[in-house]
Protein backbone atom coordinates (compact mmCIF):
# COMPACT_ATOMS: atom_id res chain seq x y z
CA UNK A 1 0.00 0.00 0.00
CA UNK A 2 1.52 3.43 -0.91
CA UNK A 3 2.26 5.42 1.94
CA UNK A 4 1.26 9.17 2.12
CA UNK A 5 3.75 11.76 2.37
CA UNK A 6 2.62 15.00 3.96
CA UNK A 7 -0.88 16.36 4.43
CA UNK A 8 -0.81 19.23 6.25
CA UNK A 9 -4.18 20.71 7.64
CA UNK A 10 -5.12 24.52 8.89
CA UNK A 11 -8.52 26.02 9.66
CA UNK A 12 -8.76 29.37 8.98
CA UNK A 13 -11.23 31.07 11.43
CA UNK A 14 -12.44 33.55 8.67
CA UNK A 15 -15.38 35.98 9.94
CA UNK A 16 -18.30 36.52 7.75
CA UNK A 17 -20.68 38.98 8.40
CA UNK A 18 -23.58 39.38 10.68
CA UNK A 19 -22.40 36.96 12.96
CA UNK A 20 -22.17 37.32 16.60
CA UNK A 21 -21.68 35.92 20.18
CA UNK A 22 -23.99 33.02 20.75
CA UNK A 23 -24.76 34.94 24.26
CA UNK A 24 -26.71 37.48 21.80
CA UNK A 25 -30.21 36.17 21.51
CA UNK A 26 -32.87 37.71 19.15
CA UNK A 27 -36.81 36.68 18.93
CA UNK A 28 -38.03 35.31 15.55
CA UNK A 29 -41.28 35.75 14.10
CA UNK A 30 -42.56 32.43 15.10
CA UNK A 31 -46.14 33.27 17.09
CA UNK A 32 -46.70 33.34 20.89
CA UNK A 33 -47.24 29.67 21.61
CA UNK A 34 -46.87 26.80 24.47
CA UNK A 35 -43.83 25.76 22.63
CA UNK A 36 -42.79 22.80 24.34
CA UNK A 37 -39.81 21.32 22.54
CA UNK A 38 -37.71 21.86 19.28
CA UNK A 39 -34.98 20.09 17.31
CA UNK A 40 -32.54 21.07 14.68
CA UNK A 41 -30.90 20.36 11.29
CA UNK A 42 -27.08 19.45 11.83
CA UNK A 43 -26.43 22.99 10.22
CA UNK A 44 -29.11 24.39 11.95
CA UNK A 45 -30.84 25.69 8.96
CA UNK A 46 -33.94 23.25 9.44
CA UNK A 47 -36.08 23.84 12.75
CA UNK A 48 -38.89 22.83 14.30
CA UNK A 49 -40.75 23.10 17.38
CA UNK A 50 -43.79 21.20 18.85
CA UNK A 51 -46.65 23.13 21.57
CA UNK A 52 -48.93 22.32 23.63
CA UNK A 53 -52.26 21.94 21.65
CA UNK A 54 -50.93 24.41 19.09
CA UNK A 55 -49.76 21.72 16.40
CA UNK A 56 -46.12 21.65 15.03
CA UNK A 57 -44.31 24.60 13.31
CA UNK A 58 -41.33 24.40 10.91
CA UNK A 59 -38.64 27.02 9.42
CA UNK A 60 -36.39 26.48 6.60
CA UNK A 61 -34.28 29.59 7.07
CA UNK A 62 -32.67 29.42 10.25
CA UNK A 63 -35.75 30.53 12.61
CA UNK A 64 -36.16 33.62 9.75
CA UNK A 65 -39.92 32.46 9.22
CA UNK A 66 -42.16 29.73 10.72
CA UNK A 67 -45.20 27.78 8.95
CA UNK A 68 -47.42 25.75 10.77
CA UNK A 69 -47.79 22.45 9.71
CA UNK A 70 -51.01 20.07 8.85
CA UNK A 71 -51.30 18.51 12.20
CA UNK A 72 -54.14 17.57 14.81
CA UNK A 73 -53.66 20.73 17.88
CA UNK A 74 -52.58 17.35 19.99
CA UNK A 75 -50.67 18.01 23.31
CA UNK A 76 -47.27 17.48 21.82
CA UNK A 77 -44.50 16.23 24.12
CA UNK A 78 -41.57 16.09 22.68
CA UNK A 79 -39.67 16.73 18.35
CA UNK A 80 -36.44 15.05 16.59
CA UNK A 81 -35.13 15.28 13.37
CA UNK A 82 -32.55 13.60 11.03
CA UNK A 83 -29.26 15.66 10.67
CA UNK A 84 -30.24 16.64 7.25
CA UNK A 85 -33.92 17.82 8.30
CA UNK A 86 -35.77 15.98 6.41
CA UNK A 87 -36.98 13.04 8.42
CA UNK A 88 -39.02 14.50 11.40
CA UNK A 89 -40.88 12.58 14.46
CA UNK A 90 -43.06 14.02 17.16
CA UNK A 91 -45.20 12.75 19.36
CA UNK A 92 -48.27 14.03 21.37
CA UNK A 93 -49.00 13.02 24.91
CA UNK A 94 -50.23 9.26 25.43
CA UNK A 95 -50.90 8.98 21.40
CA UNK A 96 -48.92 7.61 18.92
CA UNK A 97 -45.68 9.14 17.14
CA UNK A 98 -46.03 11.05 13.72
CA UNK A 99 -43.21 10.86 11.07
CA UNK A 100 -42.30 13.67 8.54
CA UNK A 101 -40.33 12.46 5.31
CA UNK A 102 -40.61 16.54 4.02
CA UNK A 103 -39.51 18.48 6.14
CA UNK A 104 -42.91 18.55 8.07
CA UNK A 105 -44.95 19.56 4.78
CA UNK A 106 -46.85 16.10 5.05
CA UNK A 107 -47.13 14.13 8.60
CA UNK A 108 -48.41 10.06 8.97
CA UNK A 109 -49.11 8.41 12.18
CA UNK A 110 -47.36 5.57 12.74
CA UNK A 111 -48.48 1.84 13.83
CA UNK A 112 -47.37 1.98 18.17
CA UNK A 113 -48.60 0.24 20.96
CA UNK A 114 -49.99 1.83 23.33
CA UNK A 115 -47.42 3.54 25.54
CA UNK A 116 -48.30 7.02 27.27
CA UNK A 117 -45.92 8.77 24.15
CA UNK A 118 -43.93 11.92 25.21
CA UNK A 119 -40.12 11.18 24.40
CA UNK A 120 -38.52 10.67 20.97
CA UNK A 121 -34.83 10.89 19.48
CA UNK A 122 -33.68 9.91 16.01
CA UNK A 123 -30.84 8.80 14.35
CA UNK A 124 -28.58 11.06 12.04
CA UNK A 125 -30.48 9.64 9.06
CA UNK A 126 -33.66 9.45 10.81
CA UNK A 127 -34.30 6.06 9.95
CA UNK A 128 -33.54 4.11 13.58
CA UNK A 129 -36.07 5.92 16.34
CA UNK A 130 -36.32 5.99 19.90
CA UNK A 131 -38.96 7.06 22.44
CA UNK A 132 -40.43 6.48 25.61
CA UNK A 133 -43.69 6.77 27.79
CA UNK A 134 -44.39 8.93 30.58
CA UNK A 135 -45.16 6.22 32.65
CA UNK A 136 -44.60 3.12 30.24
CA UNK A 137 -41.83 1.50 28.14
CA UNK A 138 -38.82 2.63 25.85
CA UNK A 139 -39.35 1.67 22.55
CA UNK A 140 -37.17 1.19 18.94
CA UNK A 141 -38.07 1.65 15.44
CA UNK A 142 -35.81 0.33 12.79
CA UNK A 143 -37.72 1.58 9.40
CA UNK A 144 -38.18 5.96 10.16
CA UNK A 145 -41.32 4.89 12.74
CA UNK A 146 -43.28 2.63 11.14
CA UNK A 147 -43.38 -0.42 13.35
CA UNK A 148 -42.01 0.12 16.89
CA UNK A 149 -40.67 -2.65 19.28
CA UNK A 150 -41.02 -2.80 23.16
CA UNK A 151 -37.11 -2.88 25.20
CA UNK A 152 -36.59 -4.86 27.89
CA UNK A 153 -35.95 -1.68 30.12
CA UNK A 154 -38.49 -1.50 32.97
CA UNK A 155 -42.14 0.34 32.54
CA UNK A 156 -41.18 3.71 34.56
CA UNK A 157 -41.86 7.12 34.28
CA UNK A 158 -39.15 8.35 31.78
CA UNK A 159 -37.70 11.51 31.75
CA UNK A 160 -35.52 12.38 28.91
CA UNK A 161 -33.69 10.01 26.26
CA UNK A 162 -30.81 10.26 23.89
CA UNK A 163 -29.41 8.53 20.84
CA UNK A 164 -25.90 8.61 19.25
CA UNK A 165 -25.54 9.07 15.51
CA UNK A 166 -26.36 5.23 14.30
CA UNK A 167 -28.46 4.81 17.43
CA UNK A 168 -26.26 1.89 18.36
CA UNK A 169 -25.97 3.95 21.43
CA UNK A 170 -29.34 4.88 23.18
CA UNK A 171 -29.81 6.43 27.31
CA UNK A 172 -32.39 6.99 29.34
CA UNK A 173 -33.26 8.36 32.48
CA UNK A 174 -36.03 7.86 34.96
CA UNK A 175 -35.37 9.73 37.84
CA UNK A 176 -32.20 9.40 39.15
CA UNK A 177 -30.87 6.14 37.56
CA UNK A 178 -29.10 6.26 33.91
CA UNK A 179 -29.76 3.14 31.56
CA UNK A 180 -27.08 2.86 28.64
CA UNK A 181 -27.63 0.67 25.47
CA UNK A 182 -24.58 -0.22 23.36
CA UNK A 183 -26.99 -2.60 20.87
CA UNK A 184 -29.72 -0.12 20.26
CA UNK A 185 -32.14 -1.07 22.65
CA UNK A 186 -31.52 -5.13 23.33
CA UNK A 187 -29.73 -5.15 26.56
CA UNK A 188 -29.20 -2.20 29.39
CA UNK A 189 -27.15 -1.42 31.99
CA UNK A 190 -27.66 0.96 34.86
CA UNK A 191 -25.03 3.82 35.68
CA UNK A 192 -24.99 5.48 38.65
CA UNK A 193 -25.33 9.20 39.23
CA UNK A 194 -24.10 11.69 40.48
CA UNK A 195 -27.50 14.22 41.62
CA UNK A 196 -30.14 13.81 43.44
CA UNK A 197 -32.97 15.36 41.65
CA UNK A 198 -34.91 13.83 38.14
CA UNK A 199 -32.51 14.09 35.17
CA UNK A 200 -35.13 16.41 32.67
CA UNK A 201 -32.64 16.62 29.97
CA UNK A 202 -29.98 14.36 28.57
CA UNK A 203 -28.16 14.78 25.35
CA UNK A 204 -25.31 13.32 24.08
CA UNK A 205 -21.82 14.02 21.26
CA UNK A 206 -22.36 11.72 18.00
CA UNK A 207 -20.54 8.92 19.63
CA UNK A 208 -22.59 8.94 22.94
CA UNK A 209 -19.38 9.36 24.89
CA UNK A 210 -19.95 12.58 25.83
CA UNK A 211 -23.09 13.38 27.68
CA UNK A 212 -24.63 16.44 29.64
CA UNK A 213 -27.76 16.22 32.13
CA UNK A 214 -30.46 19.12 33.14
CA UNK A 215 -31.35 18.16 36.87
CA UNK A 216 -34.41 19.46 37.68
CA UNK A 217 -36.38 20.88 41.05
CA UNK A 218 -33.47 22.69 41.88
CA UNK A 219 -30.79 20.51 40.93
CA UNK A 220 -27.39 21.34 38.75
CA UNK A 221 -25.85 20.48 34.93
CA UNK A 222 -24.04 16.86 35.21
CA UNK A 223 -21.67 16.20 32.38
CA UNK A 224 -20.12 12.58 31.42
CA UNK A 225 -16.88 11.93 29.46
CA UNK A 226 -17.67 7.78 29.52
CA UNK A 227 -20.98 6.90 28.18
CA UNK A 228 -22.77 7.44 31.91
CA UNK A 229 -20.15 5.32 34.09
CA UNK A 230 -18.82 8.57 35.67
CA UNK A 231 -20.13 12.23 35.92
CA UNK A 232 -19.03 15.31 36.58
CA UNK A 233 -20.92 18.40 38.23
CA UNK A 234 -20.33 21.75 36.60
CA UNK A 235 -20.30 24.96 37.81
CA UNK A 236 -23.76 26.64 37.40
CA UNK A 237 -26.42 27.35 39.88
CA UNK A 238 -28.62 25.28 40.77
CA UNK A 239 -32.43 25.91 39.27
CA UNK A 240 -34.87 24.70 37.58
CA UNK A 241 -33.31 23.18 34.51
CA UNK A 242 -35.37 21.59 31.84
CA UNK A 243 -32.99 21.48 28.69
CA UNK A 244 -29.53 20.52 27.34
CA UNK A 245 -28.19 20.44 23.62
CA UNK A 246 -24.71 19.30 22.54
CA UNK A 247 -22.52 19.69 19.52
CA UNK A 248 -21.36 16.62 17.94
CA UNK A 249 -18.42 16.40 19.31
CA UNK A 250 -19.60 17.16 22.54
CA UNK A 251 -17.10 20.32 23.32
CA UNK A 252 -20.29 22.70 22.57
CA UNK A 253 -23.70 22.65 25.40
CA UNK A 254 -26.75 24.44 26.06
CA UNK A 255 -28.22 24.01 28.87
CA UNK A 256 -31.92 26.06 30.12
CA UNK A 257 -33.16 26.92 33.08
CA UNK A 258 -34.08 30.52 34.39
CA UNK A 259 -31.42 31.30 31.90
CA UNK A 260 -29.97 30.12 29.44
CA UNK A 261 -25.54 28.69 29.70
CA UNK A 262 -23.56 27.58 27.58
CA UNK A 263 -20.00 26.18 27.30
CA UNK A 264 -17.36 25.91 24.64
CA UNK A 265 -14.89 23.56 26.69
CA UNK A 266 -17.61 20.71 27.52
CA UNK A 267 -18.98 21.82 30.54
CA UNK A 268 -15.52 23.00 32.25
CA UNK A 269 -16.87 26.71 32.11
CA UNK A 270 -20.06 28.37 31.68
CA UNK A 271 -21.88 31.69 30.40
CA UNK A 272 -25.49 33.22 30.83
CA UNK A 273 -26.86 34.99 28.67
CA UNK A 274 -28.99 37.29 31.11
CA UNK A 275 -32.40 36.93 29.61
CA UNK A 276 -34.80 35.70 32.10
CA UNK A 277 -37.54 34.21 29.95
CA UNK A 278 -39.65 30.65 30.74
CA UNK A 279 -37.29 29.07 28.88
CA UNK A 280 -38.59 25.37 27.78
CA UNK A 281 -36.23 23.59 25.29
CA UNK A 282 -33.11 24.11 23.29
CA UNK A 283 -31.51 22.37 20.54
CA UNK A 284 -28.32 23.38 18.55
CA UNK A 285 -26.83 23.10 15.48
CA UNK A 286 -23.64 20.36 14.84
CA UNK A 287 -21.36 22.29 15.26
CA UNK A 288 -22.99 23.88 18.33
CA UNK A 289 -22.99 27.36 16.89
CA UNK A 290 -26.48 28.04 16.01
CA UNK A 291 -29.01 27.71 18.95
CA UNK A 292 -32.47 27.53 19.14
CA UNK A 293 -34.62 28.48 22.60
CA UNK A 294 -38.76 28.11 23.04
CA UNK A 295 -40.45 29.68 25.87
CA UNK A 296 -43.78 28.49 27.03
CA UNK A 297 -46.09 30.34 26.66
CA UNK A 298 -44.12 33.20 24.17
CA UNK A 299 -41.86 33.22 21.41
CA UNK A 300 -38.85 31.16 19.56
CA UNK A 301 -35.52 33.17 20.47
CA UNK A 302 -31.88 31.99 18.28
CA UNK A 303 -28.24 32.51 18.27
CA UNK A 304 -25.44 32.44 16.40
CA UNK A 305 -21.51 32.67 16.43
CA UNK A 306 -18.91 32.32 14.07
CA UNK A 307 -17.74 28.81 13.45
CA UNK A 308 -14.39 27.66 13.71
CA UNK A 309 -14.33 23.89 12.35
CA UNK A 310 -11.86 21.65 13.55
CA UNK A 311 -10.53 19.34 10.15
CA UNK A 312 -9.69 15.62 10.82
CA UNK A 313 -7.44 13.62 8.80
CA UNK A 314 -7.69 9.76 8.73
CA UNK A 315 -6.85 6.83 6.00
CA UNK A 316 -9.21 5.10 3.87
CA UNK A 317 -7.66 2.66 1.48
CA UNK A 318 -4.49 4.41 -0.14
CA UNK A 319 -6.41 7.54 0.32
CA UNK A 320 -6.23 10.38 2.97
CA UNK A 321 -10.09 11.18 4.39
CA UNK A 322 -10.79 14.96 5.33
CA UNK A 323 -13.64 15.38 7.55
CA UNK A 324 -15.14 17.72 9.27
CA UNK A 325 -18.14 18.32 11.77
CA UNK A 326 -20.79 19.81 9.39
CA UNK A 327 -20.88 23.42 9.66
CA UNK A 328 -23.46 26.00 10.88
CA UNK A 329 -21.74 28.30 7.81
CA UNK A 330 -20.46 26.71 4.50
CA UNK A 331 -17.18 26.45 3.96
CA UNK A 332 -15.02 25.28 1.15
CA UNK A 333 -11.86 22.62 1.59
CA UNK A 334 -9.26 24.96 -0.10
CA UNK A 335 -5.69 23.57 -0.91
CA UNK A 336 -2.33 24.72 -1.14
CA UNK A 337 1.43 23.25 -2.20
CA UNK A 338 3.34 26.55 -1.11
CA UNK A 339 1.35 28.21 1.65
CA UNK A 340 0.85 30.96 -0.84
CA UNK A 341 -2.07 30.26 -3.74
CA UNK A 342 -4.59 28.57 -2.99
CA UNK A 343 -7.54 27.08 -5.41
CA UNK A 344 -10.57 25.08 -4.22
CA UNK A 345 -10.59 21.10 -3.76
CA UNK A 346 -13.17 20.56 -6.86
CA UNK A 347 -14.93 17.08 -5.02
CA UNK A 348 -17.89 17.67 -3.10
CA UNK A 349 -17.86 16.72 0.59
CA UNK A 350 -20.38 13.39 0.77
CA UNK A 351 -22.15 13.72 4.37
CA UNK A 352 -21.72 10.65 6.80
CA UNK A 353 -24.43 9.99 9.18
CA UNK A 354 -22.30 8.44 11.68
CA UNK A 355 -20.33 10.69 12.59
CA UNK A 356 -22.05 13.68 10.97
CA UNK A 357 -19.50 15.03 9.38
CA UNK A 358 -18.73 16.15 5.77
CA UNK A 359 -15.89 14.41 4.24
CA UNK A 360 -13.65 14.13 1.12
CA UNK A 361 -11.29 11.74 -0.10
CA UNK A 362 -8.24 13.26 -1.77
CA UNK A 363 -6.40 10.73 -3.93
CA UNK A 364 -2.87 9.67 -2.98
CA UNK A 365 0.26 12.15 -4.06
CA UNK A 366 4.07 11.94 -3.52
CA UNK A 367 4.15 15.78 -2.60
CA UNK A 368 3.38 17.48 0.36
CA UNK A 369 0.36 19.38 0.49
CA UNK A 370 -1.63 21.76 2.45
CA UNK A 371 -5.72 22.29 2.95
CA UNK A 372 -7.95 24.64 4.74
CA UNK A 373 -11.49 25.57 5.46
CA UNK A 374 -12.31 28.60 4.24
CA UNK A 375 -15.72 30.60 4.19
CA UNK A 376 -16.81 31.79 0.95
Amino acid sequence: MPSIKSILLLTFGLLSPGLVSAQTWTQTSAPTKYWNAVASSADGSKLVAVTYNGGIYTSTNYGKTWISNSVPNLQWESVASSADGNRLVAVPFNTVPYTSTNSGATWVTNTAFANDWHLVASSADGTKLFGAGNVGRLATSTNAGTTWTTNTAPIDSWYSVAASADASKLVAANGQTVYTSTNFGATWKTNSTAWSRPAFSISSSTDASQLVVASVQGGGVFTSTDFGATWKSNSVPHTQWVSTGSSADGTQLIAAGTYIYTSTNSGAGWVSNNVAQGWQAVACSADGDRLVAVVYGGGIWTAQRQPKPLVNLSLAAANAKVGWIVPSTNFVLQQSIDLTSWTDVTNLPVFNPTNVQNEIILPHTNTSGFYRLKTP
